[in-house]
């Protein structure tokens, strides 16, 4: 893996945190195990892309510490902020007019798609990577019209929902 773009979801199921979402249901042991090894292996060996605006960062420090404990998840970040010396990039992300971002698909069938993951899939398509994503059924509802128009999306937990949380 060289670089990509990690969905705050991925460091939130490696710190071991419920989903309030999904009715609190803990994420599968597997899930969390896979999200923890990307997490690590991103910061060893790839490079985390992020906007230069910081719209990524923001949504991290909504949901993990920045002190890195106590889980891994809280770690990435807390290397993140630290700019984790050749793991960070931080590129330009335009905005388009209407407030959205510039390289967000304009297709009417990601008129749903998750305002707030909009970010990551435009830095991915702007930068022909991946972003990678463990547990939001968003990113897995819209991945064929988001492939189409050049999103890549890594799913750490595999594409079966179902195996996502303890049953």
């Amino acid at each position: 893996m060289s670089r990509c773009t990690v969905d705050t979801n991925v460091a939130v199921v490696a710190n071991g945190r419920t989903d309030a979402s999904r009715g609190a249901r803990p994420h599968a042991i597997a899930c969390r195990i896979a999200a923890v090894e990307r997490l690590m292996h991103v910061l060893r060996s790839g490079t985390v892309v992020l906007d230069a605006e910081g719209a990524i960062a923001g949504e991290y420090h909504r949901h993990l510490n920045p002190r890195g404990q106590p889980g891994v998840g809280d770690r990435f970040y807390q290397q993140v902020l630290n700019s984790a010396p050749g793991r960070v990039e931080r590129v330009d992300l335009p905005k388009a007019g209407h407030g959205g971002y510039a390289d967000f698909p304009d297709h009417p069938d990601l008129a749903d798609f998750d305002p707030s993951d909009r970010k990551f899939a435009a830095l991915a398509r702007r930068e022909r990577i991946p972003v990678v994503t463990a547990t939001d059924s968003d990113w897995l509802a819209h991945r064929a019209p988001l492939g189409a128009h050049g999103v890549r999306i890594d799913f750490v937990c595999g594409c079966d929902s179902t195996k996502w949380f303890q049953t």
